[in-house]
């Protein structure tokens, strides 16, 4: 399609905009992840455990044994608290996501316009800028701009993009790092070659997922596999083996399945990262990816950009001097002109441009051949006249060794007082750069900051300040917010090696003078030393290093590119909110390891009675009444209060392991015991109904006592839930004794009940203590994989 030159000077018309949208030419990316209300119900009620619990209700019903589905409301309730909980949380987030939608200039009927890029066309003529991602396949048409891939190719080094053939291909996904032009689009919405990656990559990484679902997704993946079998071979047995009747052998089989199904597990981890998500994003925070949160409640190093994050965006000019050397002929406004004029000759965009022009708004005449715009690779940028090279930006990129010793006081002056210096600079022919005037400027410290670095200061969580500004600056500023080693600083732009920045990370706070490349390469060595590391940033040249951190997190006043590459986009670029992401992480990690402990002991106690009971061909001695029961106070309501408590822990990794080894103990000495009670009941001829009464209630008092354990420190919010669920199983037992299958029991049955009582404590405490001892004899894989690594650098 032949395009003459005004539509390169005008764009698409509105017509021919109404045309390529009718025939389906536009931006918008079909996410076929994204979840609707209908999914979110189907997934919620046609899961593979329901699809169990139906199955046993019908056998029940089949019994004839009505009394036994009291587990049925409980997972009828459990299901419609998980589909409303899961629709709020998407409807908080669809409303966030309208207001985070990224926006890109458009040209259009002659007149240039924001628009959202889901709303581009095919043909239509964007502007790109420093900072932009490209929203969808292009060629430029006019300007330059420099291009980097790394986030489609992994690729850092920045490629120049000209209207000439064959350097002019824009791929969506990639970012503009530098320069000013515009481009039509050639491919967009799903044929754009990000939409293609993207679709592969949530095909390749559909079960990528954090630690703590992925170990609780292979419980459930157990559990699920093993009760088949046991189920079938305790009906089976009882029916055919025993001679039992079929009321008497579903009703046997069912207590032990159900005993085996975490079924409130999985609904409460989604509960609680629904809930998460809905208090998050009332403080205008996005989660890209659910994971994060986990992910920050693990953190132990921080890295922060400084600029966008213990500084505003808002940048302002405290003083202009002469270097030292100048003459007293040399006025400063003619240089001032000059400089005006080289601003006018620069298409950069960003918040030190913007206060310099406001600063140097008049201008001399100048002949420009030809421009550069700022690099963060190069520190500078650059105007080319017939006869001058002018030069703005970090002295010691742009003057030699003599110049910087000569001006040395005039820069250590501004950088001990946390401001940044730059240099004006010109020359002829061949000559080094001369300094014409140096600027000093500043930004203003975001409000509250300080106090959250305390927070984290608490938490254990160290902060390392990376930025390309002068280290002394830096170093000032980190002091000034209370930084804990800000007087530790380094210039990377001295670090020759990969070993050198490696040994730097260990040894320092703050890194100034630092590439894009190099934050990358620090977030590497952090990773390498086993940390887990969150990188903060808003500008381009962030992203390889965000790209690289376990947790990315971007401000919403930075660039469109930065905000695209995090998992967490703080809308309102409030770096305070860093705490409630954290707590919530934290919370959400904490309380579900105490829930899921709480699950474990009943699923590993009726998975061994199960087996106890196939291998002695006897009956199960549980009646799916009192699982339920048990279930309800000794787990479900002591689980969904504790959820809501405040819990800071840091958490450390292996989740399954740690909540297996916590699950154990109780499991142990709730199978021990109850199988001991089956056995002594059968030598004194116990009736089967006491010993079920019996096993009941001594499963009670092992939950009670790990649900002590697992809330230890003991406080008032926790001594309240405990004492609440025994009261409240007492009296439920009491006056629901019928339907709980809980009666009076023979004097000998009380006998054999009060002796393995008394052993359910000592029995807990020797079990644990075995446990933590094995525990401690289980390497740490992190603190381990750290020390070999410190030994092969020795070596």
């Amino acid at each position: 399609m032949s395009m003459n030159m005004d539509y390169y000077r005008n764009g698409l018309t509105s017509d021919e905009v109404y045309e390529r949208r009718s025939s389906g030419l536009t931006n918008e990316v079909t996410d076929n992840s994204a979840k609707s209300v209908k999914d979110i119900v189907r997934e919620n009620v046609f899961t593979y455990f329901n699809g169990i619990f139906l199955l046993l209700a019908i056998l029940l019903v089949m019994a004839g044994a009505y009394t036994s589905l009291t587990f049925l409301p409980v997972i009828i309730f459990n299901t419609l608290i998980g589909i409303v909980q899961e629709i709020n949380a998407k409807n908080v987030l669809d409303k966030l996501n309208v207001i985070s939608q990224l926006q890109s200039t458009v040209l259009r009927d002659g007149r240039q316009g924001r628009i959202d890029v889901t709303k581009l066309v095919r043909d239509d003529i964007i502007r790109l800028k420093s900072g932009n991602q490209i929203p969808a396949d292009a060629v430029v048409v006019d300007g330059r701009i420099s291009v980097n891939e790394a986030l489609l190719t992994g690729e850092s080094d920045e490629v120049e993009k000209t209207p000439e053939e064959g350097q002019n291909e824009l791929r969506s996904g990639s970012f503009v790092v530098a320069g000013d032009c515009f481009a039509r689009l050639t491919r967009v919405g799903n044929e754009s070659y990000v939409a293609k990656l993207t679709a592969r990559a949530k095909q390749m990484q559909s079960g990528e997922q954090s630690e703590m679902i992925r170990s609780i997704n292979r419980l459930i993946m157990i559990a699920g596999i093993l009760i088949i079998p046991v189920g079938i071979t305790l009906f089976c047995q009882s029916y055919f083996t025993q001679m039992n009747s079929f009321s008497t052998s579903v009703v046997s089989m069912v207590a032990a399945v159900i005993g085996m199904i975490p079924e409130g597990l999985y609904l409460l981890v989604s509960v609680a990262l629904a809930l998460s998500t809905i208090r998050l994003a009332q403080n205008h925070v996005v989660l890209h990816d659910m994971k994060s949160i986990e992910t920050l409640a693990r953190v132990d190093v921080l890295c922060v950009d400084k600029t966008g994050t213990i500084t505003d965006n808002e940048m302002y000019i405290t003083d202009c001097v002469l270097p030292a050397a100048a003459e007293n002929s040399v006025e400063l406004e003619n240089y001032s002109r000059i400089l005006g004029a080289y601003l006018e000759a620069l298409s950069d965009d960003y918040i030190t441009m913007t206060a310099l022009r406001e600063k140097f708004r008049v201008s001399a005449n100048l002949n420009v051949v030809s421009s550069q715009p700022f690099s963060s690779r190069n520190k500078y940028s650059e105007v080319a006249t017939n006869d001058m090279v002018y030069r703005l930006g970090a002295p010691e990129f742009i003057l030699n060794e003599t110049s910087l010793a000569d001006n040395r006081e005039i820069l250590d002056r501004y950088t001990r007082r946390g401001e940044r210096v730059l240099v004006f600079a010109g020359k002829s022919n061949g000559d080094s750069f001369e300094p014409f005037m140096f600027i000093a400027m500043k930004n203003g410290i975001r409000p509250n900051v300080e106090k959250t670095f305390a927070y984290f200061k608490r938490q254990g969580v160290r902060i390392k300040v990376i930025s390309g500004d002068n280290p002394v600056t830096v170093s000032k500023i980190a002091a000034s917010v209370g930084i804990a080693g800000s007087d530790k600083y380094i210039d990377c732009s001295q670090i020759e090696s990969d070993a050198m920045l490696s040994g730097a990370v260990r040894e320092y706070t703050v890194f100034g003078r630092v590439s894009p490349e190099q934050k990358k390469k620090i977030i590497l060595a952090l990773k390498n030393q086993g940390r887990t590391v969150a990188m903060t940033g808003d500008g381009v040249n962030d992203i390889l290093a965000m790209k690289e951190a376990d947790c990315s997190i971007a401000m919403g006043s930075g660039s469109d590119a930065a905000m695209q590459a995090s998992q967490v986009v703080l809308l309102d670029s409030d770096f305070t909110h860093m705490q409630n992401i954290v707590y919530e992480g934290r919370r959400n990690i904490n309380n579900i390891s105490r829930s899921a402990t709480l699950f474990l002991v009943k699923n590993i106690f009726s998975l061994l009675l199960s087996i106890f009971s196939i291998i002695n061909v006897i009956e199960y001695p549980l009646q799916p009444t009192q699982i339920s029961l048990i279930s309800a106070f000794n787990i479900g309501i002591p689980a969904f209060f504790l959820a809501f408590e405040p819990n800071q822990e840091r958490q450390k990794p292996h989740f399954l392991r740690r909540v297996l080894l916590r699950a154990m103990p109780a499991a142990l000495t709730d199978f021990f015991i109850i199988a001991a009670m089956v056995l002594f009941a059968q030598v004194f001829e116990v009736p089967k109904e006491d010993v079920s009464v019996a096993s009941t209630f001594l499963l009670a008092i092992v939950g009670f006592i790990i649900l002590i354990s697992i809330t230890h420190p003991m406080n008032r919010y926790r001594l309240t839930i405990i004492v609440g669920c025994i009261i409240g199983l007492m009296i439920t037992a009491y006056f629901f004794n019928d339907l709980f299958a809980i009666s009076y029991i023979s004097t000998k049955c009380i006998l054999l009940f009060v002796l393995f009582a008394i052993a359910t404590e000592p029995c807990m405490r020797y079990m644990t203590k075995l446990l933590r001892y094995c525990e401690q004899k289980i390497p740490d894989e992190t603190r381990e994989k750290a020390a070999g690594k410190r030994i092969g650098r020795r070596k």
